[in-house]
């Protein structure tokens, strides 16, 4: 087995190990920077400050944002946080790299926040188109990840601007929660919004006049950006990394339709140098290659580059996930989900026999198209048996208990074994599959369900990895059930 992964920024191998000793050392490094530029914590936000603040801080104004990815962001900061505090300007960055990570992919803190590592509060409008300059000149050339809805002071700058509050300006909804919020010129409160055409409001003039208006990444991609063949037209997915996009396929007649995928340069950058663009263009091969191998996954129409971006367009499978089915249905009747169980256990026989490990197995990515049959998608993180990737991927709920220790880089496919007993599990028991809910006998939980499976469901949650049965013997139990 394998211990090593590939850097897409070196083209080699690391071990795990070194992959860890660079992650502790760059944590170790930002918490230094932490106690001498940032020595302002909340208890209750996951942001440090360079300072309080004063009372002839400005209400609102424009915020500079400097965008970075974990290996980026302890250059950036070395650069710019000198001459921040030399100049008393107030500025935020988070408490870790972690959090960092988190903030990139889009998912923790809302799609909005994608790159926002640094946020700087100029006390006036001259002073931050002094500053803006100055930090680009600083972090010129450096890797980051674009930020949706701002505007970028120049093209492939760090440097990001948006007019809102600095404050805790509010406006309270009537259901008790409070909407971010500015103030007109007349003294009103407006919402605050991070969305297309928002970072400058209708009553200030934009004072970057020189800024690059690049494509929002907070959109679909234009035609005219894409391969002329290709018409995306409506987002169905964002985050860090890339959008996901229904699309118009013309380079046959009739035209057909397709999934876009984006993945992005820089997007949600890993420690070993793996971004949005290397996962969808590595999802593409994985894709050909089980295609060839007799699993049912989405064909691939085409994959090209787009500016600095990488696309993938395949099959749109006509139907809804199994994730939106479970929700649909109160309870799934036991002899349907045996054949869904069935058709899962068979995806994964053919996955491990074509010698890959699938690592994200769930409901949510499994189409079940109009005549009940099951077509499995997201293979961004998917690894070969006999080249394990040590870097934890999936989703909880549907990883093993040893997927949290220290052996969790030499898993292989018992990660998919125990997520399809979760899945079984889920199908059964219409529950989401938290640690509490999987503790519980299936058989508890609902009548009526035969032993044998039960028995199966048992096995693959089992907290030892080598006693899990394989897809094949898990395929045969279910096919006895649904005979009998």
């Amino acid at each position: 087995m394998s211990s090593k992964i590939l850097s897409r920024t070196s083209e080699k191998y690391i071990d795990f190990t070194e992959y860890l000793a660079l992650v502790q050392k760059a944590e170790s490094r930002w918490q230094q920077f932490c106690k001498t530029y940032l020595p302002v914590e909340s208890d209750y936000s996951i942001w440090r400050s360079s300072r309080l603040g004063n009372s002839d801080d400005a209400e609102q104004g424009w915020k500079l944002h400097i965008s970075a990815t974990v290996l980026s962001a302890i250059e950036i900061f070395e650069r710019v946080a000198p001459f921040l505090q030399k100049n008393n300007i107030l500025f935020k960055a988070p408490n870790s790299l972690k959090e960092l990570k988190k903030i990139n992919s889009g998912l923790f803190y809302g799609f909005s926040q994608v790159g926002k590592f640094i946020t700087v509060y100029p006390k006036t409008t001259e002073i931050a188109v002094e500053i803006a300059d100055r930090l680009h000149q600083l972090t010129e050339g450096l890797s980051s990840p674009p930020i949706p809805y701002d505007l970028p002071l120049r093209q492939n700058s760090c440097v990001y601007y948006r007019y809102g509050s600095f404050s805790s300006l509010a406006i309270t909804n009537p259901d008790g929660t409070q909407t971010p919020a500015v103030r007109t010129p007349q003294g009103n409160l407006v919402p605050d919004l991070r969305e297309a055409q928002a970072a400058v409001p209708h009553w200030v003039t934009d004072p970057f006049i020189h800024s690059s208006r690049s494509l929002s990444s907070g959109s679909a991609p234009k035609a005219s950006q894409l391969q002329s063949t290709f018409r995306a037209y409506e987002a169905l997915s964002q985050r860090g990394k890339g959008g996901v996009y229904r699309a118009l396929d013309l380079s046959v007649l009739p035209a057909r339709l397709c999934i876009l995928k984006e993945g992005r340069k820089a997007g949600e950058i890993d420690w070993d140098g793996r971004d949005g663009y290397w996962r969808v263009k590595y999802e593409a091969e994985i894709l050909s290659s089980l295609k060839l191998a007799g699993v049912k996954v989405p064909e691939v129409y085409a994959t090209f580059q787009a500016g600095e971006n990488f696309y993938l367009a395949m099959e749109a499978i006509e139907g809804e996930t199994l994730q939106a089915l479970l929700q649909r249905s109160k309870k799934l009747p036991i002899q349907e989900a045996i054949q869904y169980g069935i058709q899962i256990a068979c995806i994964l026989e053919k996955l491990h026999a074509a010698g890959w490990i699938w690592r994200d197995c769930k409901p949510m990515n499994l189409m079940r198209s109009q005549d009940g049959t099951l077509r499995a998608f997201d293979f961004e993180g998917a690894c070969q048996i006999n080249a394990l990737d040590p870097v934890p991927w999936g989703t909880s709920g549907y990883l093993p208990p040893e997927s949290l220790s220290a052996s969790a880089q030499i898993q292989g496919v018992s990660q998919d074994l125990y997520a399809l007993g979760s899945t079984l599990h889920q199908m059964l028991s219409n529950k989401l599959p938290t640690s509490e809910e999987l503790k519980a006998p299936i058989g508890k939980l609902r009548r009526g369900i035969p032993r044998d499976v039960r028995a199966v469901i048992v096995a693959l949650l089992d907290r030892n990895p080598t006693l899990r049965p394989d897809a094949q013997t898990v395929r045969r139990v279910l096919q006895a059930a649904e005979a009998s």
